[in-house]
């Protein structure tokens, strides 16, 4: 071991890293040639082929995916027409049928109130009648309540004389009558 110590120092060279030997540099140079030439088969014939197959794959997953969200936006814009246009037919259902039920309440209530008139005009007539009776009535009682106190009344300022029953009678006809 010695004598290898004394034949690198004989040499000039110490101890040190063999990659900064200049008699190694055309053995290091060529081994990086190879090497990277190697790289690059392996690269380009295998790993970037597969990461380009990736990427196209991807890009195709992308593009169906847009496709298909594009399709189901035009489906998703239709339903909600669809859904509009149910919602204004039933809007307008809706008034037609408030239109009918309003005509055909409307209907009842004249009729309703028509025979609430009839019946009422009858119970007028009625009533009329009735109070012309009571009037009739009242008017004959008031001529014969007339008759017998002014008959009491002609008897008892004149005391002795007869009253005449017809001439009082004749006499509180003409005074009722006007």
């Amino acid at each position: 071991m010695a004598d290898d110590a004394t034949i690198e120092a004989a040499n000039g060279a110490g101890p040190g890293m063999p990659q900064l030997d200049f008699s190694t540099f055309p053995n290091q140079i060529f081994w990086l040639v190879v090497t990277l030439i190697a790289i690059y088969f392996i690269l380009s014939k295998i790993a970037l082929p597969r990461i380009a197959s990736v990427l196209a794959e991807r890009q195709g997953t992308l593009t169906n995916d847009l496709a298909a969200a594009e399709d189901l936006k035009r489906q998703a814009a239709e339903a909600e027409e669809a859904y509009n246009k149910a919602l204004a037919d039933a809007r307008a259902e809706a008034q037609r049928i408030a239109e009918e039920t309003r005509a055909e309440i409307q209907a009842v209530l004249a009729e309703a109130t028509a025979k609430a008139d009839e019946q009422i005009a009858a119970k007028a007539t009625e009533s009329e009648a009735r109070i012309a009776e009571i009037q009739a009535n009242a008017t004959q009682s008031v001529e014969d309540v007339a008759r017998d106190v002014a008959g009491d009344v002609v008897a008892a300022v004149m005391p002795g004389q007869t009253v005449d029953a017809d001439t009082v009678a004749s006499a509180v006809t003409a005074r009722m009558k006007g």
